[in-house]
């Protein structure tokens, strides 16, 4: 098989099929900051390797002759123009904040040293 991407040739790419262990689990774990029993952890295996069998499936498809899809369509966003517009006044914006000074909103601090 080969793969045409941007001006690069890719040829004879072979997905191998990942195996799902406890240290992989263990390491996705530890990425997505989770903790898992040991219960658990035999159906999240279970379930990844169904995604992974579901995603070889892939390889199946012949591909022969189908450019990579880059965009959905071949459309190009149409943007309008900045405009400068009235806004309203700092007053005004202020008025129904909960909690401000002259200048500002003032908000609860939420990062702390």
């Amino acid at each position: 098989m080969t793969i045409n991407i941007t001006g690069l040739l890719l040829t004879n790419i072979y997905l191998c099929k990942m195996e799902v262990n406890d240290a992989l689990v263990d390491k996705l774990a530890h990425l997505a900051r989770l903790k898992f029993e040991a219960a658990e952890k035999e159906g999240i295996k279970n379930d990844l390797q169904k995604m992974i069998a579901f995603v070889e499936k892939l390889n199946e498809v012949d591909t022969t002759g189908i450019e990579p899809l880059l965009h959905m369509t071949d459309e190009i966003n149409v943007l309008r123009e900045d405009e400068v517009k009235g806004s309203i006044s700092r007053e005004e914006a202020l008025k129904n904040a909960p909690l401000h000074d002259d200048r500002f909103f003032k908000v609860p601090k939420v990062i702390k040293k």
